[in-house]
């Protein structure tokens, strides 16, 4: 009779779980393993220890998550590279614009055979660019 008046009574606080874990266990590791451990841990990316051991028990699949740092950089270089090629074909506009406007007809056709020439340059170290990085793809960005 008292343990219903105690449940019945009790109205405020957390509401108690439906399948609360009530098992404790505990294991010994040595340093070697422990660091193992540890680097397993890490790799999964998870937050909570006990979630990583018990998911590790009962086989359910651990994402490991892999930054390679060399792809990262080589992917900022890249994009650096890029908005240098679009401030470039921006100034290059502008340059044909000032031409036409300041200059007659001949000398303005004189400089944008020059610029044609360096653009040029620029297009084929581009296309160098795109195959250089879709190799690099292929070796170390496959999954």
């Amino acid at each position: 009779m008292d343990n219903q008046k105690k449940e019945q009574i009790k109205k405020s606080g957390r509401k108690p779980k439906v399948d609360p874990a009530r098992h404790r266990y505990s294991i010994s590791l040595n340093d070697k393993e422990n660091d193992r451990f540890l680097s397993l841990f890490e790799k999964s990316g998870m937050k909570v220890m006990a979630h990583f051991i018990t998911a590790c028990m009962f086989d359910r699949t651990i994402k490991t998550v892999k930054i390679d740092m060399n792809a990262v950089d080589y992917h900022t270089r890249l994009t650096n590279l890029y908005s240098q090629f679009r401030s470039i074909g921006v100034n290059y506009n502008q340059i044909v614009k000032i031409l036409y406007r300041n200059f007659s007809e001949k000398k303005a056709a004189a400089y944008l055979f020059k610029i044609e020439n360096q653009t040029a340059e620029l297009a084929e170290l581009c296309r160098k660019i795109i195959d250089l990085t879709r190799e690099f793809e292929k070796k170390h960005l496959e999954k």
